[in-house]
């Protein structure tokens, strides 16, 4: 384990095993404290491990206990910092749809078009955000189904939601069908913040997967505010 975002994985993984009353991950000195009525062979530990194959039991469980807390948490460091990919991308994303929302030949205000801009910016975000995700699927609809609210119940719905995203940024490009996507955008990033809210509400410390597993993106009001403004964005498309 590397960070809080994996201690909080493996309690998720643990605690479907059966008659386990509690889970304690530590990711400094990777272990893992379970209580359980009823004794955990090794074997159901291994199969359960199978499907994350980045985690599995150590030959020397203390041979790590000389790490210090929070020398190698990936999570380290300002939230400005970790956030940094996300803020550059949005902007890259802000500044492109600015710059394609003028209808005449001369760069000023009286031929901007609010309209254009936020359908471009929409355009932008799930062309991008969808390419993030699609750099490793499976690696993202583990970090997805860990605070989306229908990923956790319905696991293949994080697997094809960056598809999901893409076809939204197509048929957004194209111009097809538009108050569809527009509404589409409103139910999926609306639903998707239920999800977020809750699990900041409940302080757990795990990885925000807007932009799939490239960046090591902490779970936070950041998060929230993305998804309401997407949501925000397509009410006021749908009204222009």
């Amino acid at each position: 384990m590397t960070c809080e975002a994996c201690e909080y994985k493996i309690q998720h993984i643990f605690s479907q095993i059966p008659n386990v009353k509690s889970v304690v991950a530590k990711h400094f000195n990777d272990s893992v404290t379970i209580e359980s009525d009823h004794k955990i062979s090794q074997e159901t530990i291994l199969d359960i491990l199978k499907p994350h194959s980045k985690y599995g039991l150590m030959a020397n469980p203390t041979a790590n206990l000389d790490r210090q807390s929070g020398l190698n948490d990936s999570t380290s460091g300002t939230q400005s910092n970790q956030y940094f990919p996300l803020f550059l991308i949005v902007g890259f994303i802000t500044v492109v749809s600015f710059a394609t929302s003028f209808y005449g030949d001369i760069y000023a205000f009286e031929y901007f078009e609010l309209k254009t801009f936020l359908h471009n910016f929409m355009t932008g975000f799930f062309l991008v955000f969808s390419f993030f995700k699609l750099l490793n699927v499976k690696a993202f609809a583990e970090s997805f189904q860990m605070y989306d609210l229908l990923a956790a119940k319905l696991p293949f719905y994080g697997k094809i939601y960056p598809f999901i995203e893409l076809s939204l940024g197509i048929l957004c490009l194209i111009h097809f069908q538009l108050n569809y996507v527009y509404l589409a955008d409103i139910i999926i990033m609306g639903f998707g913040a239920l999800g977020v809210i809750q699990s900041v509400v409940d302080k757990r410390k795990i990885k925000c997967a807007c932009l799939g597993t490239v960046f090591n993106l902490p779970m936070s009001t950041v998060t929230i505010i993305e998804n309401s403004l997407m949501v925000l964005i397509g009410i006021i498309l749908l009204n222009l």
